[in-house]
């Protein structure tokens, strides 16, 4: 199954992902299509003047252009998403994508979307790193028991 996880640039949640057999829609993969020039320093500074429009449809043109141009990216990976995993309360350091609105914007289009979402609080203790990916693990195993079965 395809998992959107959020933040989309965790490389965490997108390893725990493909260790269970799915494919993590992550942002690194949509970056590197847009990306032409090897000298490039920051890949998201290399989106066109089409990102902010093709944007508009996930954000109305009222919100700062920025989220727009985001959104043209994150908006398909959600529209592709036959389920999610959010991590809230990340620190910057786990997978910032460097603007909270965005963040907002994403967060509540994953949760309309109407595909399975785990919703987890970013762990503090080794305990609770332990139950967050046993939780995480438990959440992708019933998704692929439910998806052979549905296949059936």
């Amino acid at each position: 199954m395809k998992i959107a996880i959020f933040p989309p640039n965790s490389l965490i949640l997108a390893d725990l992902v493909e260790r269970k057999g799915h494919e993590p829609l992550v942002l690194q993969k949509e970056i590197r299509k847009k990306v032409t020039d090897p000298e490039i320093d920051s890949p998201p500074f290399n989106i066109t003047e089409d990102e902010p429009i093709k944007g508009l449809k996930y954000a109305a043109i009222e919100v700062p252009s920025g989220v727009r141009g985001r959104m043209a990216i994150f908006g398909p990976l959600i529209e592709e998403a036959e389920a999610a995993i959010i991590m809230e309360d990340a620190p910057f350091g786990f997978g910032c994508i460097g603007c909270a609105r965005t963040n907002e914007l994403c967060m509540f289009v994953l949760r309309k979307q109407g595909i399975p979402v785990l919703e987890l609080h970013y762990p503090e203790t080794r305990e609770e790193t332990m139950e967050v990916v046993n939780q995480i693990n438990t959440f992708l195993d019933n998704l692929e028991s439910e998806d052979k079965e549905g296949g059936d």
